[in-house]
């Protein structure tokens, strides 16, 4: 499938020089702003506030980091500063953080055009965004990302949500960012883990519509696993440009944009299944792709050899190819709250081949029970 390319503002390679898309929602378009040094350039968060008043919000590993900089960046340019600074983690994405964030905006007397701005990873981009999509009927916020999977993926759309006991992200909203502003140089200091989390969603770009970019990623996932500049601000620029496309496309995921969830119905029972954070998002979907690559070749829809391709560049990545064994039928009972059910029935996002995705609900039960049962049994 050939890539319709949203071309960057600036073409130069160079990583010190600020890439710029843009999501193109007609009056609601934003920019995404990618390159290093970004948090100390405040100009690019003043130039969208409404009025010199900002909430800051993060978490508790984050905010040691980057809150001082962030903050003293955006005081310099006389924006008074609210930080919030939550507990880390996915178990926190619920509704007593969001009530806590509720409770400090009212506290000090946020306004409707008192911008929220997050801090930190997929976690805190979808608490503070379904934050300012509620907090009186809607207030502004910005997406400053510093984990890689925020940064290519959860950042980018406008899906925010918190977690419920009997499903991931099943309460939320659409509702889009003024801007995404991704400093690359946060990538630099975090974990490993958090690092190969993130390329999950990098690969999922390249196996779902654009099979020049998992070639690149074959031959490249040493250099991104070693934090290389270039090649991370590249994997990032593509990744979002395939993101801004089809959110462009199919805002509220009635078409295409249900294909970024390659791996996600598998991913996030495992992650209701093993509890919240126990497995990382990324680490989830990983696995989840495979699952879904293998249950592509059951149906006959893809041949072995991409199957293997899936499953070799997930492990490149130093990501599980393996899901846990939660038992037939929890996985079915867990995949039966995901939002893509429709009618009662399932819905999947199957491989065609390397770079063609499709959704289908025709799975029959025995191919779903073999790819499970298969996987549990290597586990």
């Amino acid at each position: 499938m050939k890539m319709l390319r949203c071309a960057p503002a600036d073409r130069k390679r160079e990583t010190s020089i600020m890439q710029t898309l843009k999501v193109e929602l007609g009056d609601r378009s934003y920019p995404i702003h990618i390159g290093a040094g970004l948090l100390a350039r405040s100009e690019l968060m003043v130039e969208k506030l409404r009025q010199k008043k900002a909430v800051i919000i993060t978490n508790a590993t984050i905010a040691p980091l980057y809150l001082a900089p962030l903050t003293r960046a955006l005081e310099s340019k006389g924006v008074e500063i609210v930080p919030i600074t939550l507990p880390d983690g996915e178990s926190h994405k619920n509704w007593e953080m969001l009530n806590r964030i509720f409770d400090m905006l009212l506290e000090r007397r946020c306004e409707r055009g008192t911008a929220l701005i997050a801090l930190g990873g997929g976690v805190i981009g979808d608490l503070a965004g379904f934050a300012a999509a509620v907090y009186m009927r809607g207030v502004p916020y910005i997406q400053v990302p510093t984990t890689l999977l925020a940064q290519v993926d959860s950042s980018v759309g406008g899906k925010t949500a918190i977690n419920h006991p009997l499903g991931k992200n099943m309460v939320g909203a659409f509702y889009q960012p003024l801007a995404v502003i991704s400093d690359t140089d946060t990538l630099r200091t975090l974990p490993a883990r958090e690092l190969a989390a993130g390329l999950a969603e990098v690969i999922k770009y390249g196996l779902i519509r654009d099979p020049e970019f998992f070639d690149w990623l074959e031959g490249n996932m040493s250099r991104l696993v070693r934090r290389e500049p270039e090649a991370l601000a590249y994997a990032i620029e593509r990744s979002c440009a395939n993101k801004a496309e089809v959110v462009a496309l199919d805002e509220r995921e009635s078409g295409p944009r249900a294909l970024l969830n390659l791996g996600h119905t598998f991913g996030h029972a495992i992650e209701a299944g093993t509890g919240y954070g126990t497995w990382l998002h990324g680490e989830a979907v990983a696995a989840g792709m495979v699952l879904a690559a293998r249950l592509s070749q059951r149906l006959g829809l893809m041949n072995g050899e991409d199957a293997l391709r899936v499953a070799a560049i997930v492990k490149a990545a130093g990501l599980p190819v393996q899901a846990p064994d939660l038992g037939l039928a929890r996985y079915l009972e867990l995949m039966g709250h995901d939002k893509k059910v429709e009618g009662g029935r399932l819905r999947f996002i199957l491989l065609k081949r390397i770079g063609t995705a499709i959704v289908s609900d025709q799975v029959p039960s025995a191919a779903l029970s073999d790819v499970l049962g298969a996987a549990r049994a290597h586990a």
